[in-house]
């Protein structure tokens, strides 16, 4: 279990692990390939991936983000969409088993990190507890684009920390002709896992549909040792420690969606619907099982090369219908519910001399309501209204600048629906206001550098305002506060980045301060299920949690770069280097926040010759000393990972085999950011295997 406790005490120094960082940021920059170019002679550039997260659609190197699609997608898909990111720099993720994980983005989660599904919002419970999953399955995604930093704030000030943005093709924007498709198959896995996908799509050039299903079933995770911590296992030797797996860890997810869509030169219409659906087990509650569900319509259109003031408009919208219920011994004790929509409307001006620009239109309604044993928070509506705009200006052909500007309106009505612990919740109403710049310069056609700073407004969410109530799954009695102000915080980033040829690199630092940072605090008092206060020999006490604002720091640094080193005979070998550290503390205090990933290292060689390919790679993760006095340390560890695939043709479908090994050094890992690191760790050794066909 996880509090969040600040202490006045003398203030932290960064960890004396922070110097073979140094040395490896500092070596990035002179890969030798990165920097053998001949005099005077053109560079050859990656053409420049787009983010469509971004407005404007500026190319990645622009602004602090990350792109997954294609192989590299395929590499990194995991059970849940925090593994399938977990690792890349600046990103870690939550665990509470191996069927859930959310992302965290430069030590940041929960509503810091706004998730969306196509650029519009999807609605779940996942930031309210650590055991509530995220209803997006890494197999429906085509592309998962990360932005991170300053570069988020036209998502609102959930998005302070970063947007994950997962897209897939269930409402065509581009046109088919003809039939298309893809099938996949994987098995294995420290869990076992068994997942399937299927996708058809058809088309005469301008009308589209597309259909696709997927499905998981994982047994229970294997593990290499005792389940408890050799620390868990000191403090308290008589409590029993699984040893070998994981207990109700095993769980099964499947789902679907048909669509469809008009498509043609100028733009694209169409509407989709999906649905979701998952079983698994509360590693942390032996008895506790969490059934979910999920169903969404969505659309989307799209008219480019308009006549007028707007040149491009494009409107997004989707409705969610979000459950899920908390099963103890086969009885219903908590239903969990979120339903509501979000619609998006984004107008690209026509140019002002070197200026180009979009203005949107964001808005939204929920209700959320928790109903049964664990009934957190009231019944709330959170009604929000946003308008925001961003503008670029190209200076000359090697500068531009851009500043963006958001207004936000957010309501919340709660209702007690006759439970005695909600009565005197009372509505709020908050006006949050967000601005950025940025500035990225060309040093030459290899080199780059970007700057970023933004200052942020977040509204509290309904469980900060109003919790009042147990929650057995991370051990505490949570209390919300009504009398919240709004989070705010001044953040910046600055970055280096190259790209020539095969050679593509970055280092970032970063820093956001937050004069009011919403947190979870120990008070120090125990409670019941009743809500009473009681003393330690209770059966049911739990500690109590107050949500409070403190001012806060963070501010790191993160880096990677992928350098070709060997290309002869057909044979390629390219050397990865990444790196990430985090630091974040109470800025009163100097005391450490929890729950923040520590200095992580990692090299890898990937190999390609014709059809084959091959790599290794291994991720060094340094001990966290850095957290809370009621929080423990993690030890450090390595992951020695591996993957090998082969392409071939059967007919007109290509097909590709693969095999990824995982831990295979079958190591004891349990991450810094996880509330159940001392009785739940990550798996163990797992080979996986999986058959890929398109057509």
């Amino acid at each position: 279990m996880q509090k969040i406790h600040f202490r006045r005490g003398a203030r932290s120094r960064l960890p004396a692990a922070l110097r073979p960082l140094s040395l490896a940021l500092a070596a990035l920059p002179f890969c030798p390939a990165a920097l053998a170019q001949p005099a005077g002679a053109p560079a050859a550039t990656l053409a420049p991936v787009v983010v469509t997260g971004n407005p404007l659609g500026e190319p990645a190197l622009a602004t602090p983000s990350t792109v997954l699609e294609g192989a590299d997608l395929d590499l990194r898909r995991g059970d849940t969409l925090g593994a399938t990111l977990n690792g890349l720099p600046g990103v870690a993720a939550t665990s509470y088993g191996p069927m859930v994980g959310r992302p965290i983005i430069r030590g940041m989660d929960g509503d810091r990190i706004r998730l969306l599904n196509n650029g519009v919002g999807a609605l779940d419970a996942s930031s309210l507890s650590y055991d509530h999953q995220v209803p997006t399955d890494p197999q429906a995604a085509d592309r998962v684009e990360i932005l991170r930093g300053p570069a988020a704030l036209l998502y609102g000030g959930n998005a302070i920390g970063g947007v994950v943005n997962t897209i897939d093709n269930r409402i065509p924007t581009e046109p088919i002709q003809g039939v298309q498709g893809q099938i996949q198959g994987e098995y294995g896995g420290a869990n076992t896992s068994r997942s399937g996908s299927a996708r058809v799509e058809g088309g005469d050039g301008t009308f589209a549909v597309h259909a696709d299903v997927f499905g998981r079933e994982t047994s229970e995770l294997r593990i290499p040792g005792d389940a408890r911590s050799a620390r868990a296992r000191a403090a308290d030797p008589d409590a029993a420690s699984p040893h070998g797996r994981l207990p109700n860890s095993d769980g099964r997810d499947s789902g679907g969606a048909l669509g469809m869509g008009w498509t043609s030169d100028r733009g694209y219409a169409g509407v989709s619907v999906s649905g979701y659906d998952s079983d698994y087990g509360s590693v942390a509650e032996p008895d506790v099982r969490i059934r979910l569900r999920q169903q969404r319509v969505n659309a989307a259109t799209e008219l480019r090369d308009l006549d007028g003031i707007f040149t491009r408009v494009r409107l997004s919208a989707g409705y969610t219908d979000y459950q899920h219920k908390e099963i103890e011994d086969g009885e219903t004790g908590t239903i969990f519910k979120n339903r509501g929509y979000e619609a998006r409307l984004e107008a690209q001006h026509a140019e002002l001399g070197p200026v180009r620009g979009v203005i949107g239109l964001q808005g939204g309604q929920s209700r959320f309501s928790a109903l049964g044993d664990e009934a957190l928070v009231p019944t709330v509506d959170t009604d929000s209204l946003a308008l925001f705009d961003v503008e670029t200006w190209q200076v000359d052909p090697r500068w531009s600048l851009s500043a963006g500007a958001r207004l936000e309106h957010t309501r919340l009505s709660p209702s007690a629906g006759g439970n005695a612990r909600f009565q005197d919740s009372a509505g709020r109403t908050f006006n949050a206001a967000s601005i950025s710049l940025g500035t990225v310069y060309q040093l030459d056609p290899v080199w780059s550098l970007a700057a970023n700073a933004a200052y942020t407004e977040r509204a509290p969410t309904f469980y900060e305002l109003y919790a009042n109530g147990p929650h057995e799954a991370t051990g505490q009695y949570l209390v919300g506060s009504q009398d919240l102000s709004k989070e705010r915080a001044w953040s910046g980033d600055l970055g280096l980045r190259w790209a020539r040829g095969a050679d593509k690199g970055g280092v970032s630092v970063f820093y956001s301060h937050f004069a009011n940072y919403l947190a979870e605090l120990n008070t120090g008092r125990l409670r019941n299920d009743d809500g009473d206060v009681v003393g330690a020999d209770s059966d049911d006490a739990l500690p109590e949690a107050v949500y409070r604002g403190v001012p806060a720091d963070f501010y790191g640094v993160e880096a990677e770069s992928s350098t070709r080193v060997y290309a002869a005979g057909g044979h390629t070998l390219d050397l990865k280097l990444a790196g990430d550290y985090t630091h974040a503390r109470n800025a009163d205090t100097g005391e450490p926040l929890p729950r923040i990933a520590p200095l992580r290292l990692s090299a890898g060689l990937d190999w390609g010759q014709g059809p084959w390919s091959a790599g290794v790679s291994v991720t060094r993760a340094f001990a966290q000393h850095r957290h809370p006095d009621e929080d423990d340390s993690t030890p450090a560890y390595y992951s020695l990972d591996a993957h090998a695939g082969y392409r071939f043709k059967a007919g007109a479908t290509r097909w590709e085999a693969y095999v990824r090994g995982v831990n295979l050094t079958n190591q004891d890992i349990r991450y810094a950011t996880s509330v159940l690191r001392d009785v739940a760790p990550e798996g163990g050794r797992g080979v996986l295997v999986g058959l890929k066909g398109s057509f």
